[in-house]
């Protein structure tokens, strides 16, 4: 391989990766809290995952052009080298605190961790094959739809009823666990009006794909509506 020809393909190597990132960065916008915080970790993971990446695969590709059988007579035992090692041992190091220290900051926000206030509490019951809510400080339930106001803290209670399950709405950033006889909670304040599909994410029998429901994140106006249209009910 010529000189040329390596520098062409270790250009190409790194617009494989810009491009192959791209999906995770055209995420410009979030729908909730809880999104936010996930993507703002991707992006500062992808900021190091990139560089790092482009540098191992320059340096791959400049060792097999260096090295190739027509310009080695005869290969030769690597030595050791104390000062390179510790280089790497030390860069790996940093690299691997900033990856845990940008994580636990996410993890630990509140809206990640479902340990903060919130404007307004439900529950969420899963069971085969089914989603309910009820709002206990409403004395409101329903059986096909969560429906939450915009720009409203909202804490969710999920349980099962009969098996495991999990709850997970992919554009809102929320995944738990459901157990029976337990709780777990997810915090979020929803940023954008529209229809959300929830999805069960943990394998519980033969209705498991059919196992949707939606979340209607709409204004305070149609969300006071709504409830008072089930109350009345």
């Amino acid at each position: 391989m010529t000189r040329n020809r390596a520098g062409v393909v270790a250009v190409l190597s790194g617009a494989l990766v810009a491009v192959g990132s791209q999906p995770a960065l055209a995420q410009s916008t979030a729908s909730s809290s809880t999104e936010e915080a996930i993507w703002g970790l991707n992006f500062e993971l992808l900021a190091v995952a990139i560089p790092i990446t482009i540098l191992v695969e320059a340096i791959l590709f400049y060792t097999v052009w260096r090295f190739r059988s027509s310009n080695v007579e005869e290969a030769k035992p690597t030595k050791e080298n104390r000062r390179l090692e510790i280089t790497w041992t030390v860069a790996t190091a940093i690299v691997l605190l900033f990856v845990g220290i940008g994580a636990y900051g996410v993890l630990a926000q509140d809206d990640v961790s479902g340990q903060g206030e919130a404007d307004m509490e439900v529950q969420v019951f899963a069971e085969r094959y089914a989603w309910s809510y009820e709002y206990p400080e409403q004395n409101v339930s329903s059986s096909d739809q969560l429906v939450i106001p915009v720009n409203q803290t909202v804490k969710l209670n999920i349980t099962s009823k009969d098996w495991l399950h999990a709850f997970h709405v992919p554009e809102l950033g929320l995944k738990s666990d459901a157990f029976p006889a337990q709780s777990n909670y997810l915090v979020t304040t929803p940023q954008e009006t529209g229809t959300y599909q929830v999805y069960c994410a943990e394998y519980c029998g033969a209705g498991h794909s059919l196992m949707m429901s939606e979340v209607n994140v709409t204004t305070q106006e149609r969300y006071e509506s709504w409830l008072a249209s089930q109350q009345a009910e």
